[in-house]
């Protein structure tokens, strides 16, 4: 008896050719948008589009597609309910029930007011303001969970109104009726809320109460088997629990992860569950490209394309107005609104829904479904380059704001206390890092000076009597104020490796001896650094490794002062321990060995090669015959210079003045009028900062090979 008798035939099954193109397609895509720096949710909704009815026409089972994605949603949500926990939650029930009522209501009614003007019936216009209302929770909270955004302010402000929007969905469904004329009832409605209302309760109760005994019964096995088994189990129960209540997946599946996020064996589930999680939250975005019909786009661009416009329209007005009435300000709003802009999966349903009982988007039928449909799509292509463009609007609205706040005090004399410091550090920027900084400092006895310009950051410093400047510190009048030439060191801590090139140019103009520390959070930042002048860079990177390793070396009882050693013996030369990569034959950064009494005993190789991060050179490598032409990137709000770049020619292949006094430098500048050649503000002699002051050319470019910015010495200002 054959048992498998499609191989027999040359037949291959249909569901496997589908979840084939599926998958092949996905990967391929996904692959492609990874090169060209675009966000995986892009490449596997064009994936869907490709691979569609409507195009190459590989997937044909879209019953099978459809129940993959749904799945994926369960899973998605699910994850992040387990990343949440109750607490958070009750942190923002106000964002929940009135900034997400407030967004829903607003957005129905102002897309039924927009197609009343042009003769849409009150129904219709009501029903299609529910389908616009909703946004995509599986999408937005992907692309804040890759951005690591979630917990920031417009991520509880996104997942305040989405919440809601899943909890609005069973009202919606069961006025769908209603607006037909086909049944319903407001007593219907009122029964299907309180039952999902003591279903949510429900859950709450068994998350507390019974779920972190469980789960602790399930891992007391050590059968990991079991355990996904289990943690499947709780999220596909909850959600079936829930949807029989009348509330959505998606909410259902939330709040089983809420249910296994309060037990201490939480991340355990995760990290189990997780590969799950990216296959069918894959497929679920390749299933909504499926959906776009390319030939109705094409006929019917300027239809699809006023369903997006309305529809930023509407969002964006109504999330903004939502967000701002609960308080919070202009920049989270601004980013809040652009990342709710697009309309979400579940008004897919709604609108299926709708159609059964004869309602359709703007009342018509099934152009109006297929306009709905391709706006959808798209506005799901465009949410990650959305929530790109409202994080920079925030960024620049929080500019504006900030230094609108600081505005006149950059003239304004400095605090009297510190005309007497001298020999003191200045601590550039008062973040977290700053804080814990300055906390050593005030009981060591050195004396230090804060300089901001976040006002809330001054303002917590003087409440604890601590001496503050505030400014731009990458200013040369705010640096002056704080008495740069008369400091010791400073201690860049702001972790924005752009700010502290900024500083660091204008510091070392003011004071060449004073040492410079700055912090980073990787080793590839701190590189660049050291370049522009930075005598020592902090990478959290680094020290998380030797933090490690330290760990490992007290778990084998090494001595104390070995340790110590080992530390600093890592730490030295810019970690180059670490950073050397030994080859055949050559000893490892660290060696331990086993002695006789049990307990380990290391030492740290240090190797002449190792990497160098700041090199004195005379090399020879400009071309003193090729036209140099710099295209700045800059506006003239940025650097009012710009006219006076001209296509020049490097004047030696060095640094002018040190090739004639036989002297070294670090880095080449060129002068961007003149074309003269000089040494970076790095350099002992600096000669290009001499040139500028002498003949009042105001602008250079870097001649380090990869670089290619420049820089305006009259606005401070990168080019």
């Amino acid at each position: 008896m054959n048992l498998f008798p499609f191989f027999a035939a040359g037949t291959v099954p249909a569901y496997l050719t589908d979840a084939v193109a599926l998958l092949v397609a996905g990967a391929i895509i996904a692959y492609i948008s990874f090169r060209l720096r675009l966000v995986p949710i892009v490449g596997f909704l064009l994936a869907g589009v490709l691979i569609g009815p409507h195009a190459l026409g590989l997937v044909k089972n879209r019953e099978l597609v459809d129940n993959a994605a749904e799945i994926g949603v369960i899973l998605l949500l699910f994850t992040i309910g387990i990343e949440f926990s109750l607490e958070k939650l009750a942190s923002i029930k106000r964002l929940i029930f009135v900034g997400g009522g407030l967004q829903v209501v607003l957005a129905s009614l102002a897309t039924m007011g927009l197609l009343a003007v042009f003769g849409v019936n009150w129904r219709a216009g009501l029903f299609t303001g529910f389908l616009v209302a909703l946004s995509s929770t599986a999408i937005v909270l992907k692309v804040l969970g890759d951005r690591g955004e979630t917990s920031s302010e417009q991520g509880q402000a996104g997942l305040g109104l989405l919440i809601f929007q899943d909890l609005a969905i069973i009202v919606m469904v069961l006025l769908v009726p209603i607006l037909s004329g086909a049944g319903g009832s407001a007593l219907g409605i009122v029964w299907a809320l309180c039952k999902a209302l003591a279903i949510i309760f429900l859950v709450l109760f068994v998350a507390r109460r019974l779920m972190p005994k469980v789960l602790e019964k399930v891992a007391e096995t050590c059968s990991p088997e079991l355990f996904l088994l289990t943690v499947i189990a709780i999220c596909f129960g909850t959600a079936y629990l829930t949807s029989l209540a009348g509330v959505s997946l998606s909410l259902g599946a939330f709040l089983a992860g809420l249910l296994v996020s309060e037990s201490r064996f939480s991340h355990h589930a995760l990290g189990e569950i997780m590969p799950l999680q990216i296959l069918f939250s894959a497929i679920f975005f390749v299933s909504v490209g499926i959906l776009l019909d390319l030939r109705f786009l094409l006929t019917h661009l300027p239809l699809a394309l006023a369903v997006i416009g309305v529809t930023l329209l509407v969002k964006v007005v109504t999330t903004g107005l939502s967000v701002r009435v609960l308080g919070y300000k202009l920049p989270v709003t601004a980013a809040s609104a652009l990342m709710l802009a697009q309309i979400g999966e579940f008004s897919f349903v709604l609108e299926r829904a709708g159609r059964e009982v004869g309602l359709s988007p703007a009342g018509m039928a099934e152009s109006g479904s297929q306009a709905f449909i391709a706006g959808t799509v798209m506005l799901m292509v465009l949410t990650p380059f959305l929530m790109q463009i409202g994080s920079r609007l925030a960024g620049k609205i929080e500019r504006k704001t900030t230094v609108r706040a600081v505005a006149g005090m950059e003239g304004t004399p400095a605090p009297e206390s510190v005309h007497q410091l001298s020999d003191h550090v200045i601590v550039a920027g008062y973040g977290q890092a700053a804080r814990r900084l300055v906390h050593v400092l005030s009981g060591s006895g050195i004396p230090y000076l804060i300089t901001t310009l976040s006002p809330g950051g001054a303002n917590e410093a003087e409440a604890q009597g601590l001496t503050v400047l505030r400014g731009d510190y990458s200013k040369r009048n705010i640096l002056e104020h704080a008495g740069i030439e008369r400091a010791r060191m400073m201690v860049i801590a702001d972790d924005d490796p752009a700010m502290t090139h900024r500083v660091v140019a204008v510091a070392k103009s003011l004071n060449p001896a004073m040492r410079i520390v700055a912090r980073t959070r990787y080793i590839s930042d701190a590189h660049p650094l050291f370049e522009v002048g930075v005598d020592s860079a902090i990478a959290e990177e680094m020290e998380s490794i030797t933090r490690l390793f330290t760990e490992v070396m007290e778990h084998y009882e090494i001595p104390v002062e070995q340790i110590e050693a080992n530390e600093k013996a890592i730490r030295s030369g810019g970690y180059a321990a670490l950073l050397h990569q030994p080859k055949a034959g050559e000893p490892p950064p660290v060696t331990c060995q086993l002695k006789a009494d049990g307990l380990m005993q290391c030492q740290t190789t240090q190797h002449q090669d190792a990497p160098q991060v700041r090199v004195a050179s005379n090399a020879s490598e400009i071309d003193t015959e090729q036209t140099v032409l710099f295209t700045p990137t800059a506006t003239e709000s940025a650097c009012s210079h710009l006219g006076e770049i001209h296509a020049v020619v490097p004047s030696a292949r060095g640094c002018e003045e040190c090739l004639a006094t036989g002297d070294t430098w670090v880095h080449l500048r060129l002068c961007l009028t003149c074309g003269h050649v000089g040494c970076c503000d790095s350099s002992p002699n600096r000669h290009a900062s001499a040139h500028h002051h002498q003949m009042s050319h105001p602008l250079i470019k870097s001649l380090t090979p990869g670089e290619e910015w420049g820089w305006c010495y009259e606005d401070e200002a990168y080019l």
